[in-house]
């Protein structure tokens, strides 16, 4: 199951390299001033938003809206875990891709592989793990839950991750 983010439909999939055609969701991304540091390269902890923009829409597109889940008490997703290598920097109006690839489904905690790419160069390599958590409105206690199965019926079948 291939996905591809409304900003990227126009994509042709043929002239796709196949490591990002193979990746669940593709989420396009262009850098901003308020991306860069002071040398004009994207800012490090910024490529932790880009990923987190790309898992809100492939979550958005299966159905799942996480604002929508946490204020009706159903419970959230929260970064429980992230390993980030750097390869090559991204700068000012490069225009990106950054993937989404399930590697691994819990009871209680999906795993990631999410890379963001620019044309066929590999920019940044990154593993995410997120757990699902109860949430009750008004109260600020998390408490780790199973991922409900309405979601964990929907989510593809996972790949194996870059090494492994």
């Amino acid at each position: 199951m291939s996905l591809l983010s409304a900003a990227d439909s126009s994509v042709d999939s043929a002239a796709v390299p196949s490591v990002l055609a193979d990746a669940h969701f593709r989420h396009a991304i262009r850098i901003y001033w308020e991306d860069t540091d002071a040398g004009g390269i994207v800012f490090y902890g910024n490529y932790l938003k880009f990923m987190e923009r790309a898992r809100t829409e492939w979550l958005s597109s299966l159905g799942f809206e996480q604002e929508g889940m946490r204020h009706s008490g159903e419970g959230m997703f929260v970064v429980a875990d992230t390993q980030m290598r750097f390869i090559k920097p991204a700068r000012l109006d490069d225009r990106l891709t950054v993937t989404v690839s399930v590697v691994n489904v819990g009871r209680s905690s999906v795993s990631f592989a999410q890379d963001v790419w620019r044309g066929e160069t590999l920019l940044t390599q990154g593993q995410v793990r997120i757990g699902w958590v109860q949430s009750q409105a008004g109260q600020e206690d998390l408490k780790p839950g199973r991922i409900p199965a309405r979601i964990l019926s929907v989510l593809p079948t996972p790949i194996q991750a870059p090494g492994g």
